[in-house]
Parts: C-alpha cells; structure tokens; sequence
C-alpha cells in the first residue's frame, strides 16, 4: 500500500470514527446509553443539555443551556409580575414541550438547530424579559418535566379555559387517541381574569372570512351562510359549515379561530356566531384552543398557595413529574 493509499485510508477511517462519536453523543450532555429508543420516550441525562436555538428573526444560532433556554421561554410566554409557583408550573411544561420537541426530530433539518424562537413553529422566547422571580422559579424545578407512561406528556397550554379545559380532539381538532391525562378540567370563578379574556367580541366581513379560509385552502368563494355545525362536550366549537357561490365545505372549530386570528377570535367557547348584514358577529369568552394549564387559572392557583407540582396536577391528573438530570 503507498503511503498516498494509506494516508487516505486513515484519514476515511477517522472521519468515520468521527461520525459514530457524533451520533452516540446525541445533544451535548447525553450518554451514548441515554440515546431514545423511539421518539417521545423519556431520557435520563447525567448533566444538563445544551440546545442550538435558532433565531428566526436574525437568521442565526445559538448554543445555550436547556435551563437557560426555558428561562426565556418563561419570559416570554407569561405575564409580568406573576408568583414564583405560577413561572415555575410553566417552566416545567416548557422543559417537557422542548424535549418532547428534540426527540421528534426537532428542527435540525430546517435549520440546523435543534428549536426556534417563532412561536408558530414551538414556543415564544423573550430573554430580555426574564426578571430574578423567573430565574428562581426555574432554578427551583431544574430538570423536571411532566411524563406518562414513561414518555414526555403533550404539555399544551393557553392563556385563559373560560372555566373548563378540554381534550386534544374538542380544542384541536386532534384525531385518534386522547391522552388520558388530558380530560375536561373545571375551574373555580377567576376573578383575575382580565375583561378582555372574560368576554370578547368581533366582527368579520364576509370578505375577510372568505380570504381567510381559502388561505387555509378552503376556497367556498363568496360566503352565503356560516354555521355552527357541531360542539363538544364543554361547548367549544368544533365543526362549522361555510356555504358560498363554489359550494359548501366544513371546517374545524380551532382551524377556524386560527385562520380569522387567535388574537379577535380568541377561542371556539362562544356563544353568540351569527351571520348579520354582510358581517360575523362572534362572542365568548377563554384565550386559546383550552388544552392543558390555563396560565389566568395557574395564576390564582399561586395566589391560593399551590405549589408547582399542585398546579401542573390540576392540569393534567394522572401524569407525573420526573426530574431528569440534577
């Protein structure tokens, strides 16, 4: 073998040594014996992970400390001003939705990062928020998530139940099996709860709501009639029926919301929808598609003294908290 050949077959070999390294290593932090042997199944490490975050807006990546990550997610998913055990209940959550995230793949194909900072794609992260209460509310559940079965729980939240939460399938839409530890949920009178979340009310053009479905591929052209068409067990929309000049299609209750926009349509528990001079007149009252912790709700279950772990059990009873790395 020349020294050319033998040069090279080094250099293949080492490459290839490399390579496997990469992949047993998984995240920073992880043990080759900690690698998941499906997504979604829940991982011990023996000391923090780090994560690359990418930054939608700048276009550009980050490595940075899990901990140090929920913290900006806490910042920028919950209010000012709220208690410790509230931030803490959310920063258990955001921990599980961001592990639940990175063993499905993340968005390493996307970006080359394991998460993003769009709130559309996983969560909202505002680091320029984090106050020294968000701190120790995270220091203070540092590696606990919130687990079933021995996999990370679908840790959905939302901003106010409007009394009640509800199941994957009513709130979203979501087919096939339910999580057991996501069923209805209600919830004491919030006097908290600002107005705006309480009651809200807006008005749609038949024109908006025709633009707006047919960005969501449901082109009926000009809208005739809008109907509820079915409701779930807590009353929340889930099926409506637009009729137009192309035909008449069904639309989920949460499609719906989301299309006219979560900040007017703020949730499917409504009980005014009606179509009247030209315009959709709707009312209700949440902020959200009401699946798992109600943040409003998680609020005066912290001002009545719940610790974390009580409110997150609220929210999901049967799931458990696991601390996973120290």
């Amino acid at each position: 073998m020349t020294a050319a050949r033998r040069n090279a077959l080094t250099a293949a070999v080492a490459l290839a040594v490399a390579a496997l390294a990469f992949y047993l290593s998984g995240w920073p932090g992880r043990t080759p014996q900690q690698l998941p042997s499906e997504p979604g199944r829940v991982q011990r490490f023996d000391r923090e992970p780090r994560i690359t975050l990418y930054d939608h807006r700048s276009r550009t990546r980050t490595t940075l400390p899990m901990e140090q990550y929920v913290a900006g997610v806490v910042a920028g998913e919950m209010w000012e001003n709220w208690p410790q055990a509230a931030y803490a209940a959310q920063a258990i959550l955001a921990r599980t939705f961001t592990l639940d995230f990175l063993a499905q793949g993340g968005l390493r194909q996307a970006y080359g990062a394991d998460i993003s900072t769009d709130p559309e794609e996983a969560q909202a992260y505002n680091p320029a928020n984090i106050t020294p209460v968000i701190r120790r509310a995270v220091d203070s559940t540092r590696g606990q998530v919130l687990t079933y079965g021995g996999r990370y729980a679908r840790a959905w939240f939302h901003a106010y139940s409007g009394g009640e939460t509800t199941t994957p399938q009513e709130g979203l839409g979501m087919s096939g099996p339910q999580p057991p530890y996501l069923r209805p949920v209600r919830l004491p009178e919030n006097p908290l709860v600002p107005q705006q979340f309480r009651h809200w009310r807006a008005e749609f053009s038949t024109e908006e709501v025709a633009r707006a479905l047919a960005r969501r591929g449901v082109d009926v052209g000009d809208i005739q009639r809008v109907q509820i068409a079915a409701r779930g067990p807590t009353g929340r929309i889930t099926e409506v029926e637009v009729a137009g000049s192309r035909g008449v299609r069904r639309i989920s209750g949460n499609d719906l919301r989301v299309a006219l926009g979560p900040d007017r349509m703020r949730s499917t528990l409504v009980n005014t929808f009606q179509l009247r001079n030209g315009r959709l007149v709707v009312e209700g009252t949440g902020s959200g598609h009401g699946v798992g912790l109600s943040q409003w709700d998680a609020l005066l279950l912290a001002r009545q003294g719940k610790s974390p772990q009580q409110i997150v059990a609220t929210f999901y009873p049967g799931a458990k908290i696991e601390k996973l790395w120290r």
